[in-house]
C-alpha cells in the first residue's frame, strides 16, 4: 500500500459530532442525523462529505478509549450555522493519503496495514491532529465498489 502526500491548509468544516470509541461505536447514528440536516449548510465547497476522528495527545487506539467523530462537510465560512450544527477547524499540515477501496466494514483491514506495516516502516510518525476519511457524494457505505480517502496526519521522524 503506497500513500500519496498532501499537505492542507486550514480547512473549515460545518457539522455534527457524537464521542465515541471503536468498541462502541456510533458512527451510523451520527450520519443518520447529520444526513437529515447537511443541505442545510450554507457555502460548502464541494459534494465531499469528511468523517472527521479527533484523537487526544495521548490516544491509545485501545477499544474502550474515547474520541470525538465528526460527519461533516467543508464550507468557505462558518458565519452561518444551520440550528443542530457546529464549525469545526481542521488544521494544516502534512497528511499520508490512502485510498480504500470497498464497504466500509472492510476499512479495519486497510487501517490494519496503514498503522501495522506502512506506518512502522516509514520515515514519518503519527502526528498529534485529526485523522479523517473523504466520501465522495455518492459514497454508500455498504457498496463493495466504494471508494474513499483516508489521511492520516504525519510528521518525519526525528
Amino acid at each position: 500500500m503506497i500513500p500519496r502526500f498532501e499537505i492542507l491548509t486550514l480547512t473549515h468544516l460545518v457539522g455534527k459530532r457524537l464521542t465515541m470509541c471503536f468498541a462502541h461505536d456510533r458512527t451510523f447514528e451520527l450520519w443518520r442525523h447529520f444526513m437529515v440536516d447537511r443541505n442545510a449548510i450554507p457555502n460548502p465547497v464541494s459534494t465531499d462529505r469528511l468523517s472527521v476522528n479527533v484523537y487526544g495527545a495521548a490516544f491509545d487506539f485501545d477499544a474502550e478509549t474515547p474520541f470525538e467523530k465528526w460527519a461533516a462537510v467543508e464550507v468557505a465560512d462558518v458565519e452561518h450555522l444551520p440550528e443542530g450544527m457546529e464549525a469545526f477547524t481542521l488544521p494544516g499540515g502534512l497528511y499520508a493519503v490512502f485510498r480504500h477501496r470497498g464497504p466500509a466494514r472492510e476499512g479495519a483491514a486497510t487501517f490494519g496495514t496503514i498503522f501495522g506495516t506502512w506506518l512502522p516502516a516509514s520515515a514519518y510518525s503519527l502526528d498529534n491532529r485529526p485523522h479523517f476519511e473523504v466520501l465522495g457524494a455518492t459514497y454508500k457505505p455498504d457498496d463493495p465498489a466504494a471508494e474513499e480517502d483516508i489521511y492520516i496526519p504525519i510528521r518525519p521522524k526525528v
